[in-house]
């Protein structure tokens, strides 16, 4: 597995502390992407938090995520989370070591005051002796947060004092960055009022620690005001794979005022992705399951294809000059702007996706601007599938003949791929186990490739074809 060392600094730890006016909130940041350039520590936010308690225990939660792994839990994980100001709010993400759960805390515009909220994407520092101090932090009292660094100690101290390097997997990054991707295909499935999520969501397994196989995905189907469990994905039916993946929720119910759950239309007996989405005052926090806990969302490979053209890089590069840390893209808006059609619009946002320069609100259905302080474009470079896919095409490997094509693999057997109305089916294993449920298999991939390498009706040329793998090598960045 490709890996590499992500390295953070701060000017000093984050922390929480007294003052005559009430408490204060000072969240570090590390080397991050703002409108004017990249800066060491930028600043997102000085004012106030209107629900402390609330803020805290939804910070709490990310950082839960942020440092879990819910799949082979010996292994440790311990990675900071992401905040992004958009505008008029600001966003706490974080992935699980395991790249199978994706945490988000919404702090909206009800939930600060004081302060406008600045636009940028970099890491924020949340170490233990804060996570110790958010827990036990009571009462009504005012809590001032600060997001960026402190301009008195900036002009008292001479360089950061904070230094992490943690180890970060191809598969980690991609996982992060298409579990937006994913949620993108989601609508809502379910509301239940605070009473009912309460009921509903405490009464999920907890963790046992990794002692146990994993469990059958479970389902569960609106009834009422509640959810009902069921036994087969029935339509309307939510996927619930790993519940005690939705551990860090505990942290914030007490303050719950709604559940909404969300995730696809049922299609087959698989299990499938979902976000959980507990509504508080003024915010949101949100958490994404992988269709299994065993599995990150880097394997589903739904994005393949949008990385496999040479019109969606030139698309993506096109509109990620025009987006601008808004809170909610807008297609139509940027469709007007770059006289793309809307469709070709969407598919640029998913590449942009892949890449960890756009997230997906599932709650507003809709894109929003931030970059990933990590180099995303290298995960989807290194993309196993793509690589081989691309290594069939370079080798001459892929033989097109109409609506069907022949694909030569490594070991000289022969794989035949079908075009039928415009979806590729393949007589590989892969194919025949997940029937594209996780994406084209490598050999669709590399027909596909092919084909939109060359004009209709004529022979492909080797420079046609590598310029089609630049275009997918290269990502957007």
């Amino acid at each position: 597995m490709t890996r590499s060392l992500q390295a953070v600094a701060y000017r000093r730890p984050s922390a929480l502390e007294s003052a005559a006016d009430g408490r204060r909130l000072g969240l570090e940041t590390s080397r991050g992407a703002t409108p004017t350039g990249v800066q060491d520590h930028p600043s997102f936010f000085a004012g106030f938090l209107t629900t402390p308690q609330v803020a805290a225990a939804g910070l709490l939660a990310v950082a839960d995520v942020a440092a879990a792994r819910y799949y082979q839990p010996q292994l440790r994980a311990s990675l900071d989370p992401v905040v992004t100001g958009n505008g008029d709010r600001l966003r706490f993400e974080s992935f699980s070591g395991c790249g199978g759960v994706y945490a988000r805390l919404d702090v909206l515009t009800p939930g600060l005051d004081g302060g406008e909220v600045g636009h940028g994407t970099t890491n924020v520092d949340v170490n233990n002796p804060l996570r110790e101090a958010l827990t036990r932090l009571g009462g009504d009292d005012p809590l001032h947060l600060r997001v960026g660094p402190d301009e008195l100690a900036v002009t008292t101290l001479g360089g950061p004092v904070v230094e992490k390097k943690v180890p970060l997997p191809d598969r980690w990054l991609r996982g992060f960055a298409e579990a937006q991707v994913v949620a993108a295909g989601f609508d809502l499935r379910a509301e239940l009022p605070a009473a009912e999520a309460v009921r509903f969501l405490r009464g999920l397994p907890r963790s046992d620690g990794g002692r146990r196989a994993p469990a059958a995905p479970r389902w569960v189907i609106p009834v009422g005001r509640g959810l009902r469990p069921t036994t087969r994905p029935v339509p309307g039916a939510v996927c619930l794979p790993g519940p005690e993946r939705l551990t860090a929720l505990q942290r914030v119910l007490r303050h719950a005022t709604a559940l909404r759950v969300y995730g696809p239309a049922v299609t087959g007996t698989a299990p499938a992705a979902a976000a959980w989405e507990v509504v508080l005052p003024g915010m949101r926090l949100t958490l994404t399951l992988s269709p299994d806990a065993s599995r990150g969302f880097s394997g589903e490979g739904g994005v393949l294809d949008a990385l496999a053209t040479e019109e969606a890089a030139e698309d993506a590069e096109l509109i990620s000059v025009l987006l601008a840390w808004e809170p909610r893209v807008d297609v139509a808006d940027l469709a007007a702007a770059s006289g793309l059609t809307p469709d070709r619009v969407r598919a640029a946002l998913v590449r942009l996706g892949t890449s960890g320069q756009v997230g997906y609100d599932t709650a507003e259905a809709a894109h929003f601007h931030r970059e990933l302080p990590y180099d995303s474009g290298r995960a989807e470079r290194h993309n196993p599938r793509l690589r081989s896919a691309r290594a069939l095409v370079e080798a001459g490997a892929v033989a097109v003949d109409g609506a069907l094509a022949t694909v030569t693999a490594e070991d000289g057997h022969l794989h035949r791929v079908r075009d039928e109305a415009g979806v590729l089916t393949c007589s590989c294993l892969w194919w025949a186990r997940y029937r594209g449920g996780r994406g084209p298999c490598k050999h669709a991939l590399a027909v596909r490739m092919l084909r939109r390498g060359a004009a209709p009706g004529a022979a492909v040329s080797a420079g046609a074809v590598r310029r089609g793998l630049a275009g997918i090598d290269g990502g957007v960045r």
